[in-house]
């Protein structure tokens, strides 16, 4: 089974995602991670030297090259992947896609005291701040993202319970 983790910078998606592909027991891939690997630059550079739209075009790239694959796998998505390039069709034909719906205040609080927080958008920002920022990330979002096979909505999901939603999903 190929699954993937969709939702907003913040939700939990590599966090969530390294301990439900153990649980799973599938091998982890961390789509961001990935692509700075493979392009031998980090995101931020990518975008700052190159671009958002050749940034998205080269994540929908590594997506679809990833899909081919015969093997399974759990990948933590970039927070914007499902809404380009039709790549929520592209999880959604080559396995599960799954939402994590986190609230918008845990999101914000996560920001503000990680490095998340130190992006652009989120430097230097109070909680309240970074939560309007989020919620309106959200609701441009939201329809990509519901397209999911799954949503948690859930601070705090439990890895054990959604490998057992995944696996009836699996049938």
């Amino acid at each position: 089974m190929k699954v993937f983790l969709v939702g907003l910078p913040g939700s939990g998606k590599t966090t969530f995602g390294e301990a439900l592909a153990k649980e799973m027991n599938l091998p982890f891939v961390d789509l961001d991670y990935d692509i700075a690997l493979t392009e031998k630059k980090s995101i931020a550079t990518i975008f700052e030297s190159e671009g958002e739209e050749t940034f998205r075009k080269l994540e929908s790239q590594h997506l679809r090259t990833w899909c081919e694959k015969k093997e399974d796998f759990l990948m933590a998505t970039g927070g914007g992947t499902p809404c380009f390039f039709s790549n929520m069709d592209v999880m959604n034909k080559a396995g599960v896609s799954v939402f994590l719906d986190t609230s918008i205040h845990v999101i914000a609080s996560r920001m503000k005291d990680t490095e998340l927080g130190r992006r652009p958008l989120f430097a230097n920002q109070t909680v309240e701040t970074i939560a309007g920022r989020v919620a309106q990330m959200r609701k441009e979002r939201i329809t990509f993202y519901q397209q999911a096979k799954l949503t948690c909505a859930d601070d705090a999901p439990s890895a054990d319970y959604v490998a057992k939603q995944l696996r009836a999903l699996e049938g």
